[in-house]
């Protein structure tokens, strides 16, 4: 168990993340890629990105191992910023951080010869490094962010609404239920046991797609605490194409134009018929043809569900149009950035309601 040990300082400093990371999505989803657990979320996705792959995935694989620790340095805070602020904090570490880590890292399994080149500071092997991360993202990330960002932002709805509703203590209560909030301690289920204490800093609440079972946080305490969670967005149906030509042209009508309006931030059905001045049941059935166009996301929170706006709902009230990007380096959250020359077959289905 991971105990995380709040003052009332660090309950003031508490923050949501308002992105997905890029580098630790790319990290977390190489476990996703090797692990044979969620097929009927992933198995797609694995089978789509290996296609892609000409052998990242084994230049990676002994830096993050299947399971326990992998260095802290590959996910430096930048990633929040976009894959090029992350990667140019990545190759600023000091030498000897990264020697410390993958030292760390060597102790418990054997390094190749590049990585062992790597804590020795050489520039080349620091090269090799980034190159991979960047073709891997491209692979297994890029394809299919607009996703990932649609389904972060069903998550901080949530959480959002926790917290305007209660404050720190009702957001720290809503987390999935591999975290108990027992004032003034944070239990995590977590590999090891270990306590965390904040003194003052705050806390970083980081959802993440490709984070499963039990949240991660960093191994070095004196870097800035960051706790990455399972967004709970992601049903366990199977992944299917949504027929979207045949979805948008339900679209036509001003109530469908005037649900998509209206559901903003993140609203509950109840709200979302209040807004609009329909029934409960005919707000759901709008917000269920505009999820099966993939402009709206519906995530079960209890016996309520809550709608939010993917980036392509959001695109679509702007007038914007989804244009193809490495990731989310300098673009509007509501751009899709799955790339021209590859495009997924696959987009996961949220519950419905």
């Amino acid at each position: 168990m991971l105990r995380v040990h709040f003052t009332g300082l660090d309950l003031a400093r508490l923050r949501l993340a308002g992105d997905p990371d890029v580098l630790w999505e790319t990290v977390l989803s190489l476990h996703r890629l090797r692990d044979k657990q969620g097929e009927s979320i992933f198995g797609d996705w694995r089978s789509e990105t290996r296609a892609r792959l000409n052998g990242e995935t084994r230049l990676l694989a002994p830096l993050v191992p299947p399971r326990g620790y992998f260095p802290d340095f590959l996910t430096p805070p930048e990633g929040l910023a976009g894959l090029d602020s992350g990667i140019q904090a990545l190759r600023a570490t000091p030498a000897e951080r990264v020697h410390d880590e993958l030292s760390r890292l060597s102790t418990v399994r054997t390094l190749p010869a590049w990585i062992r080149s790597l804590a020795d500071g050489d520039t080349r092997a620091f090269g090799k490094l980034i190159a991979a991360l960047h073709a891997y993202h491209d692979a297994a990330i890029a394809p299919y962010w607009s996703h990932i960002q649609a389904q972060i932002e069903a998550d901080r709805a949530v959480r959002g609404r926790a917290l305007l509703d209660g404050g720190a203590d009702a957001l720290l209560s809503s987390l999935p239920p591999t975290m108990r909030w027992n004032a003034p301690v944070l239990e995590v289920d977590y590999p090891v046991d270990r306590d965390l204490h904040l003194g003052g800093r705050g806390l970083l609440l980081l959802p993440s797609f490709f984070c499963r079972r039990t949240p991660v946080a960093l191994q070095n305490p004196e870097l800035t605490p960051v706790l990455v969670y399972p967004a709970r967005t992601m049903s366990e149906t199977a992944p299917v194409v949504p027929a979207a030509p045949k979805s948008l042209g339900k679209l036509v009508g001003h109530t469908r134009s005037a649900v998509l309006g209206s559901i903003g931030g993140g609203c509950t059905t109840s709200e979302l018929a209040r807004r609009v001045g329909v029934s409960a049941a005919s707000a759901s059935q709008h917000a269920g043809v505009l999820r099966e166009a993939g402009l709206v996301l519906t995530l079960r929170n209890g016996s309520a569900v809550m709608h939010t706006l993917t980036p392509l709902g959001a695109a679509l009230l702007r007038g914007g149009h989804a244009h193809g990007h490495r990731g989310p380096q300098n673009r509007p959250r509501v751009q899709s950035s799955i790339p021209e020359r590859s495009t997924p077959a696959t987009m996961l289905q949220s519950p419905g309601g």
